[in-house]
């Protein structure tokens, strides 16, 4: 349920300017020495040298071709690899299972359609990104870069397939969760801060989901999957861009000046996460998150903290330490005694209640989007002629669907009020496939007023359009068959959502519980009025 920044991302618009990011997928640069940090001692605290003062790798000069964005000829890459089953979708491309012709190994594949690359930012971005998981590939958990490829439509990143899930995958699969696995599971986070702080590299987007498992291996190592928002550190330099993800955003990039001890903040959110099941900072609207971060509040009050050791209670403390020149360091935090291999971790079983908790805050409520997308579809042609109009003359390639520039554009020339963080926010509230552009059905969906949504007729053709049988409910076969048709979840997926709205527990979703789901605050939609 957060939102990512990047230069865009997701949840309700708000007042201050916060401007969220889009992820960008991840690519490839020259070849460059790795090096290699040492791990941080016991005792006494290691004082790692500065990192070196410009970690870049130098940027090739372009050839005369002033399509490329790698800087090199275009490259089919089908000479190299056999491109297999589709894995997953995100903003700018797609992610396939891939097969190396000459070895047969497996790998991942994220395609990125080039005309998605509306802007001159967007194209430096994705080869600063090259450069950063070239920089960094080959370092302990974070995961391999094999290499770059660009035809006259896409770049295609070739990258380590992580066949083992995302975090939270395993630790809810796992049932049985200690202190000791959370200290575990934490050390390797941190450890990706550590090497990438060390070698001259800022991430700015830690949190669970950049995060996946090598295998499906039990003592599977975590890989950091994500450096579509990483940066280099310049000695001196402020960053005043708003970048991250809404609950793991640390205070002063909300204040718009900031440096590495951000990615400090996050892998503490994350920790408070491993350890209570839900995030510190905690609100129904992306503002509600902001004010709570700054306000920087932190309950260990509520279950299961009294149960948590002191230690553990402890380190979070110092790596939510909101001043962030008071904050611990990558070093001191592996040198907590808590987090120490063989450290004060307790392998005593962390309330069951946790697993829970983390399971229902992982779900994203794809039922309430699919409905809504199901009554924008049943609305009349009166009813949102207005809006046609609107989707005709943003749509200005006439493609049939909008991009980011083109709903930016589009919203100027009406004379809009939104803000440049609002259209993003727009954007991906829209894409409810997360193929990174907006259909017409998408921008209906959108952009409907609140109030059609809370009259019965909608609301009751909705649930109507679930409930195939008229038996009342919803029931989970109902779900997982309309959910399917839109390819939108998986079965756990679908597990989750029913016990996100069933109230009553009696495993099935009945019309009252419907409506309250449609009408509470948690769409996360922005408004264009």
């Amino acid at each position: 349920m957060g939102c990512c920044f990047t230069k865009n991302n997701n949840q309700n618009p708000n007042s201050n300017g916060y401007k969220p990011q889009q992820h960008i997928i991840h690519h490839q640069p020259h070849q460059q020495p790795r090096q290699q940090p040492p791990p941080p001692r016991q005792q006494p605290p290691v004082v790692h040298p500065a990192p070196p003062p410009n970690p870049r790798p130098v940027v090739h000069t372009q050839p005369s071709n002033p399509n490329t964005i790698l800087g090199k000829p275009f490259e089919d890459i089908r000479r190299y690899y056999t491109l297999g089953k589709e894995l997953g979708r995100g903003q700018f491309g797609v992610t396939y299972l891939c097969t190396e012709n000459i070895s047969g190994q497996t790998y991942a594949c994220k395609s990125i359609l080039k005309r998605k690359l509306a802007s001159k930012n967007d194209k430096e971005d994705i080869k600063r990104e090259i450069q950063i998981m070239q920089h960094l590939s080959g370092q302990p958990n974070i995961v391999e870069f094999k290499g770059a490829y660009e035809d006259r439509q896409s770049v295609h990143l070739v990258m380590e397939l992580c066949a083992g899930g995302e975090l939270f995958d395993r630790i809810i699969a796992q049932g049985h969760y200690t202190e000791k696995a959370a200290a575990d599971i934490c050390r390797q986070i941190v450890n990706v801060v550590h090497v990438c702080h060390f070698m001259g590299v800022m991430h700015r987007d830690l949190k669970p989901e950049n995060f996946l498992l090598s295998s499906k291996d039990p003592d599977s190592m975590l890989k950091a999957t994500d450096f579509g928002l990483s940066v280099f550190i310049e000695e001196g330099k402020v960053h005043r861009d708003i970048v991250g993800s809404a609950y793991y955003v640390a205070p002063e990039v909300l204040k718009r000046s900031y440096g590495k001890e951000i990615d400090i903040w996050s892998a503490g959110v994350m920790l408070y996460i491993l350890l209570s099941g839900v995030p510190p900072f905690w609100a129904e609207t992306e503002k509600g998150i902001f004010d709570a971060i700054l306000e920087g509040e932190i309950d260990f009050e509520s279950d299961p903290w009294p149960s948590i050791s002191r230690s553990a209670k402890d380190l979070v403390r110092k790596m939510l330490t909101q001043d962030p020149k008071k904050r611990y360091t990558s070093t001191q935090v592996l040198e907590h005694p808590w987090l120490r291999e063989g450290g004060e971790a307790l392998d005593k079983p962390i309330d069951s209640a946790v697993l829970s908790r983390m399971k229902q805050f992982r779900a994203m409520n794809k039922l309430k989007k699919l409905a809504l997308k199901v009554i924008a579809e049943g609305m009349s042609e009166e009813e949102i002629k207005g809006l046609k109009a609107m989707f005709v003359n943003m749509d200005t390639d006439k493609s049939g669907s909008i991009t980011y520039e083109e709903l930016k554009t589009g919203l100027a020339r009406l004379g809009s009020k939104l803000s440049e963080t609002e259209v993003k926010q727009l954007m991906e509230a829209a894409d409810v496939d997360g193929n990174g552009t907006i259909d017409y059905i998408e921008f209906i969906t959108a952009t409907m007023h609140r109030h059609r949504l809370e009259r019965d007729e909608h609301l009751y053709k909705a649930f109507c359009h679930f409930d195939t049988d008229n038996s009342g409910f919803i029931t989970m076969d109902e779900l997982e068959t309309a959910m399917k048709e839109y390819d939108m979840g998986d079965e756990a997926t679908i597990k989750d959502i029913i016990s996100e709205v069933d109230t009553d527990n009696d495993g099935r979703i009945n019309y009252e519980e419907f409506c309250n789901m449609m009408r509470g605050g948690t769409t996360h939609q922005a408004k264009l009025f």
